[in-house]
């Protein structure tokens, strides 16, 4: 079975109700605005974390672009080498 609700009468009590039913969705919203901050600063938190990892990626693969440059020139190098010695043994 269903209760049923009185409404107010008096144009007082009318807004009383009013006026209550505005300050508990005044507090909701102040709720869940606290929380919706407390995200964006997580969010904060995790995008900077992304960045730190990211600059680490780029100079990881800055140092590895060095790396295979360092052993292209030896292997280059070797080549010519290799060339020399085939042409002097022939």
């Amino acid at each position: 079975m269903a209760d049923i609700l009185a409404f107010p009468q008096k144009p007082e009590d009318r807004l009383r109700a009013a006026l209550r039913r505005l300050e508990d969705a005044l507090a909701e919203q102040k709720l869940a605005f606290t929380e919706f901050r407390t995200n964006l600063s997580a969010l904060g938190g995790a995008v900077s974390g992304l960045e730190g990892s990211l600059n680490q990626y780029r100079a990881n693969l800055a140092a590895t672009q060095q790396d295979v440059a360092r052993s292209q020139e030896a292997a280059k190098r070797l080549e010519k080498a290799a060339d020399i010695w085939l042409q002097t043994a022939r």
